[in-house]
């Protein structure tokens, strides 16, 4: 059985308009046309599209605070989450998806994307320790498959520190990264709370917020 649109809407729990849909189709189309000369994912993913890309980057709506209109994805490569999360964004009066990606060719298909969905995201060509806090005050940052927790907390600590959620895609090893990122979580200056991921048993998302926040 095929994985489609009215399977990612199913399994994902959230009105998905018609709108959004296309948006999303748009994004999955680009994704293919590039990656027949440009490698931004493997062959095989592009089958897994809606069962795993799509539904991985969109549940992060579920769990950020409801009236998260500005996020930041770190290290975005092909999109996901911050496409998918612009997709649905783009019907919130405000929203902003910023996305940092430093290798250039990576950096013009996310603009490309952006520009043919007419969605709310801006571009960054840059290192992410270049970024730095970024623009403005963010209220989450992201980050897929970018670097195990002890790399990657320090490179969204200046994003955190200001107040930001941190929702980051981890997989089956989660406990030997949770145990390398001591150091980085400053001995309980940062909170890390560990959910479950809808689109893989195995998944997880490690939230991250400053400690001094939730009290």
């Amino acid at each position: 059985m095929s994985y489609g649109l009215a399977e990612f809407t199913r399994d994902l729990g959230l009105p998905v308009s018609q709108e959004t849909a296309q948006r999303l189709e748009t994004f999955r189309r680009l994704l293919a046309e590039w990656n027949e000369h440009t490698n931004l994912v493997g062959p095989k993913e592009l089958d897994l599209f809606w069962s795993r890309h799509a539904l991985d980057s969109a549940q992060l709506l579920r769990i950020a605070p409801p009236e998260a209109k500005r996020w930041i994805d770190l290290g975005s490569g092909a999109g996901f989450p911050a496409l998918v999360l612009a997709c649905f964004l783009a019907e919130r009066e405000g929203a902003v998806v910023h996305m940092v990606e430093s290798i250039g060719k990576k950096a013009r298909f996310l603009n490309e994307v952006i520009q043919a969905a007419g969605l709310p995201g801006q571009m960054f060509n840059l290192r992410i320790e270049d970024f730095g806090a970024g623009s403005g005050r963010y209220d989450v940052v992201t980050a897929r498959a970018l670097a195990p927790l002890n790399r990657l907390i320090p490179y969204a600590k200046p994003i955190l520190d200001r107040g930001a959620q941190g929702l980051f895609h981890k997989g089956a090893d989660l406990d030997a990264e949770m145990a390398a990122a001591n150091d980085a979580l400053s001995g309980g200056a940062y909170q890390a709370d560990v959910l479950e991921s809808l689109s893989d048993p195995r998944g997880r998302i490690v939230r991250v917020t400053k400690a001094s926040a939730r009290s």
